[in-house]
Order: structure tokens, then sequence, then C-alpha cells
């Protein structure tokens, strides 16, 4: 029998509650704004629809079992789902290897880089495999 990769989505309810309040953000307030406004609106909209968040979330970064640095993210939602906001799309690599190393240290398998752009919401789903099995296990031996 082959391997076939499943097709569904992780944390698939969240993820799309949470880029239904990107747009929310968006289509109200517009393009332009600074980045700490989108990030206030987007919590006061996470508030609204009832999702559990933490803003300015630390994770510490370690080398050989000692810290040697933190990363701060924008949001952690529902402990599973990093979200990073940016208010432009012109440094798209940067911006998207700075989310690969939030989720190397917080082992966590999906972020959300949102990017409120001059014209519309730019959104990528970034998944590392790698922690999925390790986050799926915590989750359920949590339950």
């Amino acid at each position: 029998m082959e391997n076939i990769k499943s097709t569904k989505l992780i944390h698939q309810e969240i993820s799309f509650k949470i880029i239904g309040c990107a747009f929310e953000v968006y289509n109200t307030l517009g393009p332009g704004h600074l980045e700490h406004v989108y990030q206030k609106a987007l919590a006061l909209e996470f508030k609204c629809k009832q999702i559990a968040f933490d803003e300015q979330v630390k994770f510490s970064l370690e080398f050989k079992s000692q810290k040697c640095g933190y990363y701060f993210v924008d949001f952690l939602v529902e402990e599973n789902v990093i979200v990073e906001i940016k208010r432009d799309i012109q440094s798209g690599r940067k911006y998207f290897n700075q989310v690969l190393n939030y989720l190397h240290t917080s082992k966590l398998a999906l972020a959300l880089l949102i990017q409120f752009g001059p014209d519309k919401v730019y959104l990528k789903r970034i998944v590392l495999e790698q922690y999925l099995k390790e986050q799926t296990k915590h989750n359920t031996s949590s339950l």
C-alpha cells in the first residue's frame, strides 16, 4: 500500500477563523496603517469572536541546554498556532524565515504569516511536519 500524505489541513477550523478575523480587520480599517494598529485591531476581533489567544508571547532559544536568546511572537492562538503580522509585503522571504525560526523555537507545527498590504491581505500558511506528531501527542495526552 502506498504511503499517501493526508490532505487535511492542520488546525483547519481555527486557521479559518484567524484568517476571517484578518480580513475583517483589513476590510474595516483599510490599507496603510502601522503594524501595531493592525495588531490591536486583530486582538479586538479575536476577543469579539471569542478566540483564545495570547499577545507578545516569549519563546526562549537554547544552545546546548542554555538560554541564549528569545523571540516574541505577535499572537499564540489556542496554544497551537503562531500568528505573525506585518504591514508590508516587500520583505516576504525575510518574514518567512523569521516565522520558521519561531516554529523551530516553539516546537509548534503551524504558523500564519499575515501581511496587510496596500491592496489586499497576503497570507502564508507555514507547517513544520517534524513537530506535528509531537504536538498532536501533547494535545491528546492533555485531554
